[in-house]
């Protein structure tokens, strides 16, 4: 679990990261761990922060991510290995995913599925 003083994530203003609820600043900063190239699911991310079924609330506080790339929302997926969601776009979460060198496995080792533009 995260230490109750969180710092501010490298790039982040302190005046920004103050403006944002103690929830949000422990979804970024686990969001902050994970390593480039590489995914963890939205559960992941909720069990991190010591709320296992915060899964769909860690969803929407990364929707609201004001530190995008800095707070790296794009390497959150869903629990089965698909892009899931991204407020810029999922061909840009893919984009950017391959460019960190990503093969298109999460940690739970579910195959990538191609990104398709849903309406």
């Amino acid at each position: 679990m995260i230490a109750s003083h969180l710092p501010v994530p490298r790039g982040v203003s302190h005046d920004a990261w103050s403006q944002l609820t103690r929830f949000q600043q422990q979804v970024y900063r686990a969001v902050c761990r994970i390593p480039k190239g590489q995914t963890r699911s939205y559960q992941w991310v909720a069990e991190q922060i010591g709320r296992p079924g915060a899964a769909r609330a860690v969803g929407n506080a990364l929707h609201r991510n004001p530190f995008m790339p800095l707070v790296p929302c794009h390497r959150v997926t869903r629990a089965d290995g698909t892009l899931g969601g991204y407020a810029r776009g999922l061909a840009r979460k893919q984009r950017l995913l391959l460019q960190e060198g990503w093969t298109g496995v999460s940690e739970n080792h579910h195959s990538w599925r191609k990104v398709t533009h849903a309406h």
